[in-house]
This record gives structure tokens, sequence and C-alpha cells, in this order.
């Protein structure tokens, strides 16, 4: 299914014929922009610091703080993804700071 008559995802792609210009519609797959900006980087890193000293933060309950800090304090590694082919340290700490803003939000909390 997903490489018919040699096509790649050709299921999608025959559903997009009639609806999107053939450019578009057969064009190759490209990965999403990698981007390596130190100052994002520490951007992120502060603040998860003002999370992880914030003790009225939800997702400390998830995290280890000096297993936190060790890995802030750590010189990055681009090389190593945590999750997919993307991920690596700069988007574990926007992941982070994510779920902590939305159990906030949402005021999400463990039961004891």
């Amino acid at each position: 299914m997903k490489t018919k008559g040699g096509v790649v995802k050709a299921l999608l792609r025959s559903c997009g014929v009639g609806h999107l210009p053939d450019t578009v519609l057969y064009r190759r797959k490209s990965p999403y922009p990698k981007t390596y900006d130190r100052q994002y980087e520490a951007l992120l890193s502060k603040r998860v610091r003002e999370i992880m000293a914030d003790s009225s933060s939800p997702v400390r309950q998830f995290l280890d703080p000096k297993k936190v800090e060790v890995f802030l304090s750590s010189p990055s590694d681009y090389g190593k993804p945590w999750y997919g082919q993307l991920m690596a340290g700069p988007q574990m700490l926007a992941y982070i700071i994510q779920v902590n803003y939305w159990m906030k939000k949402w005021n999400i909390a463990l039961l004891p």
C-alpha cells in the first residue's frame, strides 16, 4: 500500500488527485527543517531551570531534578535524538516546557 507501483505513499497521493497540483502531489518527501540556534537553546535551558525551581510546577513530579540539571549542564548532543529522527536536546527542553504549560492551563494533577 505504501509503495504501490513504486510510488511512495501511493494511497495517500491517489486521494489528492484532482485536489492538488501534480507538482505538490508527487514531490519528494523532505524532512522537517532542523535548526540549532544556541540562543534558542539557552532560552529553553533558562526556562526549564525556572520550572524546576518552582515547587508549584506540575511537571516536576515526573522529573528527577538532579538528572535535569546534569542534562542542562552537559554539552549539547544534536546527534542523539530522544524521539524520532529530529527530536534532539532543545526539542526535549521545549517539550518539558509545553507539558508544564498544558498541566497548569488545564489544572492537571496526579492523585496521591
